[in-house]
């Protein structure tokens, strides 16, 4: 192929793109177009253009003259070609019929060649039959020279001796058998299959006999031969299946009995300790010839067998379904506990019997292993402790708010069940480690269920309605209230109380700043649970147990707003008595007031009761936000009250002033006896001083009046009362 001649490196594409073979006109300007526009395109395809063309008349000049004499050159062609064609004629007649001869030949040597073959499978298979012949015939040599009275089976009286033979039998049998196999569906070999039939009788017959008496007797040599038999006939798992039925079944069926299980409180484990000393007292002989035990010889070993797994366990679990079927019974969970933790621990301890991590990998995988594993009820377990722990913490919500027993942390009977329900998930004779994702939900879903039942108490149960003697000291927190259960701690069929008490509000928010406290420890013990089994991402643990937490605090809100409501009905109850003031001044000839009014200590003693009743119950920053939040209400509905009764007091006031001028009389109704302040003005006094004293309180409980909303401006509506007062009583 001619070359292109060389382009400018200005050229917005490669000049080797128009000699592809998939050059494609659309893809090539779509490629352009990527890098510069088409008018640029289209400058540089010219100037290539121009560069074609020069190379081509450059080209066409340099070979101008072969190009002229090219007509000149083929004169006389055409008839040279005539003088060629009659001796290629001959000569394609001559390869025609040499091809032909040659391919007579190599048929005729394929069909030789394929005669050969066959006759050469055809003297394999007599070679294999002649195999299977000898093999027969010599193996019936071998055992006539032995018998002397029974036809059918070995004479083990020497039995050193019968396992050599056997040995040399096996080895003899093994070819016969791999002969058979390639021999199948030769007539010549249905007649030899009845003798063949005989010997593998016969020889396992032998085999059988001689591994039992060498078992009876302990013969080291006796056993380790005829494992090496069972090895050579590929028949190992018939030698374990054989140690399972005459050494091991019968050993299980006397020690494994349902009357012994349950014959005393660890008669379980008992029994289970009878059958982990068969393998160390039954099976050394089998676990030293095969390798199985520490002191075996390498040399002598017997490799491919596992009695421990392939013969003894499978005839235990058999034992143990078949024998005590009552074991695998969930229907009761505590029964079920004991007998599932005792039997996992003889697994364990049976595992440490097999001697290597290759021998505990095949029990494991073992099909009977997995069948006892799987006759586990797990799930009907879950079941039971689920019903157990999550209906007792769901009948005591339905109690309502009941008081938790003494000696508890907690103050209501709900948080103390709840508590203990969390503990019981995780606690020993209850938790199973292959049930640990069911009981981390169940705590979960336990923590979720109290937030619930909490934000229903505070946000459908009603207010207690306040009694007649509600202006009574509340009760101690360790005083008890069974007297007025059926007022403050009433309760609905659902669960959700009537009422709630300012103690039952109390014991809700010290309930859960407690369980809130307690959760850190309720992780550790989860966190050591899970870490046993290999789990290492606590995180996630952390990150769920905060959202329940979370979840937890989501109804202090509606608590705190519920308390501070029930406060703030309680107090303002006596506070509005301040529109009662006129009334016990005017027309009365009343002294000058000196002191607050005897409503302010009654509308005071629930926030001082509060205080020092649940000092030791609640937290200091919860009691003062409950304060504060009060006592804020409570001012705002007071000041409306005072400046109702101030503005009352000014219009009785002037409307007083107005008439006294209409009557143009020199007494008062309205002054004092002695010419002191007026009626009007003992009445600010007397609300003034309810308002000092106010703020006098409200310090005394550890709050600043400046954080009291609108109290600063309950103080300035008064304050002149006092100062008013004073010059009215200097000026008489």
């Amino acid at each position: 192929m001619m070359n292109l001649p060389k382009a400018p490196d200005s050229l917005c594409f490669d000049k080797d793109v128009f000699m592809k073979d998939d050059f494609d006109v659309d893809h090539f300007v779509s490629e352009c177009r990527k890098q510069v526009q088409l008018e640029e395109l289209r400058e540089d395809l010219e100037r290539y253009y121009k560069l074609l063309k020069t190379a081509m008349v450059e080209l066409i000049n340099k070979d101008y003259a072969d190009f002229v004499n090219l007509s000149t050159n083929l004169v006389g062609m055409d008839k040279a070609l005539n003088q060629l064609s009659v001796p290629l004629g001959q000569l394609r007649e001559e390869v025609l019929s040499l091809r032909s001869a040659v391919n007579e030949v190599i048929e005729a040597i394929d069909d030789r060649l394929s005669k050969q073959d066959d006759i050469q499978r055809k003297k394999i298979c007599v070679q294999r039959l002649i195999q299977v012949v000898r093999s027969v015939e010599k193996i019936e040599k071998i055992l006539n020279s032995q018998n002397s009275k029974d036809e059918t089976s070995l004479d083990i009286s020497s039995p050193l001796l019968a396992g050599q033979i056997l040995e040399r039998i096996a080895t003899e049998f093994n070819q016969l058998q791999f002969h058979a196999i390639q021999s199948k569906g030769m007539p010549l070999l249905d007649k030899v299959r009845p003798r063949i039939a005989g010997i593998t009788a016969m020889l396992q017959q032998s085999l059988e006999g001689l591994l039992i008496k060498g078992l009876q007797t302990s013969n080291v040599d006796i056993v380790r031969h005829c494992l090496r038999t069972y090895a050579t006939i590929d028949k190992t798992r018939d030698a374990e299946a054989l140690v399972g039925q005459v050494l091991v079944k019968p050993y299980m069926d006397e020690v494994i009995v349902e009357e012994c299980a349950k014959s005393s409180p660890n008669g379980l484990q008992v029994m289970y300790g009878k059958v982990l000393e068969f393998v160390p007292h039954h099976c050394r002989l089998l676990r030293e010839v095969t390798g199985g035990a520490i002191s075996s010889d390498k040399a002598d070993i017997v490799p491919g067998y596992d009695f421990t797994v392939n013969s003894v366990w499978p005839e235990i679990i058999r034992s143990l379904e078949e024998r005590i079927p009552s074991l695998f019974n969930p229907g009761n969970p505590d029964a079920f506990y004991e007998k599932y933790t005792v039997s996992m621990d003889f697994v364990r301890k049976f595992e440490r019997q097999c001697g290597s991590q290759a021998s505990v990998k095949r029990l494991r995988a073992h099909p009977s292993y997995l069948s006892f594993q799987n006759k586990w009820n797990l799930p009907v377990y879950f079941q039971l402790r689920y019903k157990e722990i999550a209906g007792s913490l769901e009948s005591t919500m339905a109690e309502g708010l009941q008081e938790a027993p003494a000696g508890s942390s907690y103050r209501l009977l709900v948080s103390h069940v709840l508590w203990s329900c969390l503990l019981r998930c995780w606690e020993e004779r209850i938790y199973l480690p292959l049930l640990a994702h069911r009981f981390w939900k169940l705590t979960l879903q336990l923590l979720s269920r109290y937030s619930t039942f909490l934000t229903e108490v505070l946000t459908k149960a009603p207010h207690t309605e306040v009694s007649k003697d509600s202006a009574k000291p509340l009760p101690s927190s360790a005083s008890s209230t069974s007297s007025r259960t059926s007022q403050e701690d009433g309760g609905s069929e659902t669960g959700v109380p009537t009422s709630l008490s300012t103690k039952q509000l109390v014991s809700i928010a010290a309930d859960v700043d407690l369980l809130q406290e307690q959760i850190p420890e309720l992780s550790d013990i989860i966190k050591n649970r899970l870490e046993l089994l290999g789990f290492t991402n606590f995180e996630i643990i952390s990150d769920c147990l905060v959202d329940s937490k979370a979840s937890l605090s989501s109804c202090v809100p509606a608590l705190d707003s519920r308390v501070t409501q029930l406060l703030s009905e309680r107090c303002f109850r006596y506070l509005k008595s301040a529109s009662e003031v006129p009334r016990l001044y005017r027309r009365t000839n009343k002294e000058v007031p000196t002191r607050a009014s005897a409503y302010m200590d009654n509308a005071l003693r629930p926030l001082h009761q509060l205080q020092s009743d649940y000092r030791d119950t609640l937290k200091a920053s919860t009691i003062e936000n409950w304060l504060r939040v009060t006592l804020c209400d409570c001012t705002q509905r007071y000041y409306e009250t005072v400046s109702d009764v101030l503005s009352s007091v000014k219009k009785m006031e002037e409307s007083l002033k107005r008439l006294k001028q209409a009557r143009k009389t020199a007494t008062s109704g309205t002054s004092g006896t002695n010419g002191g302040p007026t009626d009007d003005s003992k009445i600010r006094l007397q609300l003034a001083l309810d308002v000092e004293y106010l703020g006098e309180q409200i310090q005394k409980m550890g709050l600043h009046t400046g954080d009291i909303t609108l109290f600063s401006s309950l103080l300035d509506l008064v304050q002149g009362a006092r100062d008013g007062v004073s010059v009215e009583h200097l000026a008489s």
